[in-house]
C-alpha cells in the first residue's frame, strides 16, 4: 500500500500542471494588440501634435494674450471689455494699446510720437518749399532731409554782402517767413556758417573763423528778436574747413559761401 502512494506522489511530480499557460499566452496577446492600438494612436497622434503647433505658432505670431494676477486679460488684449469710469462711461484706451500697425501687432511704445513729430517735420518742410517755389528761390535756398533733421541751405550771395554779416533787407521778408515757419516747431535750431578759402583780411575780421561764425550769429539772432526761443538755438563758424564742393573754380567757390539752418529731430 505503501508502495502504492510512492508510486502515486512520483507519477505526479512527472506531469506538472500546465494550465498557466492558457492564460499567460492570451495575456501576451492582449498586451501584443494593446501595443499595436497604441502604436497606430501614436502615428495619428503625431499628425495632430504637428497641425496644433502649426496652429499656436500661426497665433502667437499674431498677437499674445496674457492674463493679469486676476484671471482677467491684460488691457488691450482681444476680447476685453472696455473699462468705464465711475460714471459709468466708456473709456478710451490710448493708441498704443489699441490701434496695431499693417503687421496686425501692437507698436513700440513711442512710435506713435515719433510718427507724430517726423510728420510735423515733413510739414515744415512742404511749407518752406511751397515759399522757395512761389518766391522764385530755387537757386538761392535748398531743402535737405538728413539723418539730423531738415537742413536749409542759404547761399551767401542772397544773404550777406562779400565780407560782410550784415543781412541783406532785400532778404529779411524771406528770412521773417522762413522765422514764421519755424515757430511752428519747439524742436531744436543750429545755424552753420561757412566759407570758401580765400583768405579775408579786414578790420572786423581777421579769417573765414571769424566771418563764418558771425553770419551764423547774425542769423541766430535774427531768430531769436522775431520770436524763436533761445532755448532752441545755437551755431557755430567752420570756416573754410567743410566745403562741399572744390574751391578750384568761382562756381565752386559760391556753393561753398553758405549758411545752413538745421531743424534737428527730437
Amino acid at each position: 500500500m505503501a508502495r502504492k502512494r510512492k508510486l502515486k506522489k512520483n507519477h505526479e511530480e512527472d506531469h506538472i500542471d500546465e494550465t498557466w499557460l492558457i492564460p499567460y499566452s492570451d495575456l501576451l496577446t492582449l498586451l501584443l494588440a494593446l501595443f499595436i492600438v497604441l502604436f497606430s494612436m501614436r502615428s495619428e497622434d503625431m499628425d495632430r501634435t504637428n497641425l496644433l503647433f502649426d496652429s499656436l505658432n500661426e497665433a502667437l505670431n499674431t498677437f499674445m494674450i496674457f492674463e493679469g494676477s486676476g484671471g482677467e486679460p491684460a488691457p488691450g488684449t482681444p476680447g476685453k471689455q472696455p473699462s468705464t469710469g465711475e460714471d459709468g462711461t466708456e473709456k478710451q484706451q490710448s493708441g498704443t494699446e489699441t490701434e496695431k500697425n499693417e503687421n496686425g501687432k501692437k507698436p513700440i511704445p513711442g512710435t506713435a510720437i515719433n510718427d507724430k513729430e517726423e510728420q510735423k517735420l515733413q510739414d515744415l518742410m512742404s511749407d518752406l518749399q511751397s515759399h522757395i517755389e512761389e518766391n522764385n528761390l530755387n537757386a538761392e535756398i535748398t531743402l535737405n532731409d538728413i539723418s539730423q533733421g531738415i537742413q536749409i541751405t542759404l547761399r551767401d550771395r542772397i544773404v550777406f554782402d562779400s565780407g560782410s554779416d550784415n543781412i541783406k533787407v532785400n532778404f529779411i521778408p524771406s528770412l521773417d517767413e522762413i522765422t514764421k515757419i519755424l515757430t511752428k516747431l519747439d524742436n531744436p535750431i543750429i545755424v552753420e556758417g561757412h566759407t570758401d578759402n580765400r583768405p579775408i583780411h579786414n578790420s572786423k575780421f581777421t579769417s573765414n573763423w571769424e566771418l563764418s561764425g558771425a553770419r551764423a550769429a547774425a542769423v541766430l539772432h535774427y531768430f531769436q528778436n522775431n520770436g524763436i526761443s533761445p532755448n532752441r538755438l545755437s551755431f557755430t563758424g567752420y570756416g573754410e574747413f567743410k566745403p562741399i564742393a572744390a574751391n578750384d573754380t568761382p562756381e565752386n567757390r559760391e556753393l561753398n559761401r553758405r549758411v545752413n539752418i538745421i531743424i534737428l529731430r527730437k
